[in-house]
């Protein structure tokens, strides 16, 4: 009787949904936050050297990379008209974890280092 209730409470165990995906905001923004954001988000794009800014995710759960243009001494674009796109981050609440999400490749990487809150509307 006892191992027909053990073997009934891991298969409950095993088909309980996975925590829902809840758009959220970096609560309290630290150096080591923000190194572990433009890490994890350089290591998403292939080890792109990026910048972003220091209260990126604080306000909104969007974070949009441009690609940079190189330009010559004069400041002007060398390649004319640039066709590449942004690429799209979201950060989430998924249960007790902040996540952020490349949408290209809908890629997860799991924040360590930061503190998030759902994000209030």
């Amino acid at each position: 009787m006892l191992s027909v209730a053990g073997a009934l409470l891991l298969g409950a165990c095993a088909t309980m949904p996975p925590a829902r995906d809840v758009p959220a905001v970096i609560t309290s923004p630290t150096a080591e936050s923000r190194a572990e954001l433009l890490r994890v988000a350089s290591r998403a794009l292939a080890g792109a050297p990026l910048r972003i800014a220091d209260d990126a995710l604080t306000r909104d759960s969007t974070l949009i990379i441009e690609r940079a243009r190189v330009r010559d001494a004069g400041g002007l674009p060398v390649t004319g008209r640039d066709t590449g796109r942004p690429e799209h981050f979201r950060l989430v609440k998924s249960g007790a974890r902040c996540v952020l999400v490349h949408e290209r490749s809908r890629r997860r990487f799991t924040l360590a280092s930061a503190t998030c809150a759902p994000k209030s509307r």
